[in-house]
């Protein structure tokens, strides 16, 4: 069998040694799209991994057949053909856990800035912070605390539960909505201390958007939010997506901001990746980051051991 694996997003160079160590030899050149299938059977490569950028669908799929394993370094696999994929005898996994604490740290940076107007500030400070200090100083005057305020956490699986501890530890109230967990017992680790346990009942999707001062979504997929949902907010509610564009209408959130019904947006993700929506861009009430949830150094070491780790198993 061959020994070759093509990282084409990149691997972290701890689990790319683990598997040097066990024998395998690692490519991280990239490969262009258009180019995989014609590269992975000139090569012989035996696993393939990616993260978001690289697709793995049916046609590259059927054009592979010496494939055997494909390796998402990350949580979702929207990009992949999975049930398809296994259906072909591919062995499809990914790595659930290593980024929850880092998407969940950038939930928390993207609303710190919501209600302190950083991200504006940060905008209009090198431009007209010179001639217009004062006006900015009274644009940028009526910020809130996130203590005391109610978080919605829509999706409670590993990311959603980091996201509601850091919350509690904010002094927040959380309420959380997930049709498949009906509880969480959340280990709050507290330097200093053995740390205890808070424990989250979930609550219905209507109770929690009508409830919510912010909503934070932790979903693999879908249309969560759309214009019915928005109506049924709290006014000057903030809404956060750290999980998959596409969980926000687009056009909803935006009448939505534009209306005050939404105070402030915060958005790691879009629908049309690599290219967002221009006026997402470049409306004045919303915190961008270009999908880089779970790019902490912690985490890509931890993606890539644990990727390397399932591999090795799973070329045994």
């Amino acid at each position: 069998m061959s020994k070759l694996i093509l990282a084409n997003d990149g691997i972290d160079a701890v689990g790319k040694s683990l598997l040097e160590k066990a024998g395998y030899t690692v490519v991280t050149e990239k490969v262009a799209q258009e180019n995989l299938a014609s590269e992975i059977n000139a090569k012989n490569y035996v696993a393939l991994t990616v993260r978001s950028a690289t697709k793995v669908r049916k046609e590259l799929i059927d054009a592979c057949p010496n494939l055997k394993v494909i390796g998402r370094g990350g949580v979702g696999m929207d990009n992949i053909d999975v049930d398809y994929a296994r259906s072909k005898g591919l062995q499809v996994i990914n790595t659930p856990a290593a980024s929850s604490n880092s998407v969940a740290e950038l939930v928390f940076a993207h609303l710190f800035n919501a209600v302190r107007f950083v991200y504006d500030s940060n905008r209009n400070m090198p431009n007209i912070g010179l001639t217009k200090f004062e006006e900015l100083k009274k644009n940028y005057s009526k910020g809130i605390e996130l203590r005391d305020k109610t978080i919605g956490i829509i999706g409670f699986g590993r990311i959603g539960q980091y996201t509601a501890k850091i919350a509690l530890g904010c002094g927040m109230k959380v309420l959380a909505y997930d049709p498949f967990v009906k509880e969480a017992v959340l280990k709050l680790d507290i330097h200093g201390t053995n740390g205890f346990d808070v424990k989250i009942n979930t609550v219905s999707l209507e109770e929690l958007i009508s409830h919510s001062d912010m909503i934070s979504l932790h979903v693999p997929g879908g249309k969560m939010i759309t214009e019915k949902e928005i109506n049924s907010m709290k006014n000057g509610v903030i809404l956060i997506n750290a999980s998959r564009g596409g969980v926000i209408d687009e056009t909803d959130l935006i009448n939505g901001l534009n209306s005050g019904k939404i105070a402030h947006a915060c958005l790691d993700v879009f629908e049309n990746e690599p290219t967002p929506n221009e006026a997402l861009l470049k409306h004045p009430k919303i915190s961008l980051t270009p999908h880089i949830g779970a790019a902490t150094n912690e985490a890509q070491e931890r993606i890539g051991v644990e990727l390397a780790e399932k591999i090795i198993d799973a070329l045994k």
